[in-house]
C-alpha cells in the first residue's frame, strides 16, 4: 500500500466551469442578491475563494447546508469566524430546511429597492437571487425545498446542474440556478482531497486509493472512536496495510488469489462516507 499521503495533485477544471463564471459576470449586474452555500461538514473547503471577484458587492447569505450530518462544534467553531462578515443560515435539508426564514431576510433585503421603486412611481419587483457552491453541497434540494416541490435535478454525485437557469421560487423571489463549480487549480491540497472525499469532486478523475487513505487517516485523528465502531480499527500503520486487512477480512473483499483487493477496499470505504457510516464529521478545521 502507498503510504504517501495527499498525493493526489488534484487539478479539476472542466470546460461547464469556465463557462458558468463567464455567465455569471455577464448577469451579475442583473443580480439584487446572492445565496452562498456551503457544506457544514467542509465549511472551509466547499467555500468558492474568488467568490468576491464573481458576485462583487452584492449582498449575501451564507447557506450552511447538511448541518445535521456535521460535527456542530466543529463547525460553529468556523462559523462564528463568517458571522463577522455574512448572515448564516443553517440547514438540515432533511428535516427542516429552514426556508422560511431565507424567504424572509431575502425580503427584507429587497426593501430598499423596492421603497425607491415605489417612490419613483414603479411597481415592486421580484428578488432576483442568484445560488452559488462548489458541486453537490445540497444546492438543488435547496432549491426544491424553496419551491415546495420538485424543481431542479437531484443526485448525490457533482455536475448534476450543466447550465443557469432561472427558477421562479414565489410571487417574491426569482432564483438564478447554477452549476456547481470549482476553481482551475486547487493550491491547497488538504481543501481538494476534503472535496474529495465529500463529494464534490468526481470519482472518476481520482485515485481512489489516496482518497480513501486520505479519508481513513483524517477520521483516525479527529474521530478515532467512528473508525473504531465501524471497522475495529484502533491504529494507523504507515503504509495502512494492517487497515486495508482488517477491512478486507470484515467485507470479504479479496482478489481470486486471495489478496487484499486495494481499489475495491479504497471503494468501500469512500462508499461508506457517503453513505453516512460516519455521522456528525466535519473534516475542516481552522488553522492554529
Amino acid at each position: 500500500m502507498d503510504n504517501r499521503q495527499n498525493s493526489t495533485n488534484i487539478n479539476w477544471y472542466p470546460g461547464h466551469m469556465a463557462k458558468t463564471k463567464r455567465e455569471i459576470a455577464e448577469k451579475i449586474n442583473l443580480i439584487d442578491i446572492v445565496y452562498e452555500v456551503i457544506d457544514a461538514r467542509m465549511p472551509i473547503s466547499s467555500k468558492i475563494v474568488d467568490i468576491d471577484n464573481l458576485i462583487k458587492n452584492k449582498p449575501r447569505l451564507l447557506i450552511v447546508t447538511k448541518y445535521d450530518l456535521c460535527d456542530k462544534e466543529a463547525t460553529d467553531k468556523i462559523l462564528k469566524i463568517y458571522e463577522k462578515s455574512y448572515r448564516i443560515i443553517k440547514i438540515d435539508l432533511i428535516k427542516n430546511a429552514n426556508t422560511k426564514e431565507i424567504i424572509n431576510i431575502t425580503k427584507k433585503l429587497m426593501q430598499p429597492l423596492n421603497e425607491k421603486r415605489k417612490s419613483q412611481g414603479m411597481k415592486e419587483r421580484p428578488a432576483r437571487v442568484l445560488i452559488i457552491g462548489v458541486p453537490n453541497v445540497g444546492k438543488s434540494t435547496l432549491i426544491n425545498r424553496l419551491v415546495g416541490k420538485k424543481s431542479a435535478t437531484v443526485g448525490n454525485r457533482p455536475g448534476v446542474t450543466k447550465s443557469l437557469n432561472w427558477i421562479r421560487i414565489n410571487k417574491d423571489v426569482e432564483l438564478l440556478d447554477t452549476p456547481g463549480i470549482l476553481w482551475p487549480k486547487i493550491e491547497n491540497q488538504e481543501n481538494a482531497h476534503v472535496l474529495a472525499s465529500l463529494s464534490s469532486i468526481k470519482e472518476e478523475i481520482l485515485n481512489i486509493n489516496d482518497i480513501a487513505a486520505f479519508i481513513l487517516r483524517k477520521l483516525f485523528s479527529l474521530y478515532p472512536e467512528k473508525l473504531k465502531a465501524r471497522y475495529q480499527i484502533e491504529t494507523l500503520t504507515a503504509d495502512l496495510s494492517e487497515a486495508y486487512n482488517k477491512i478486507a477480512q470484515k467485507r470479504k473483499v479479496f482478489t481470486k488469489g486471495g489478496l487484499v483487493d486495494y481499489d475495491k477496499v479504497s471503494a468501500l470505504i469512500i462508499k461508506d462516507l457517503k453513505d453516512g457510516y460516519f455521522p456528525n464529521i466535519t473534516f475542516d478545521r481552522l488553522e492554529k
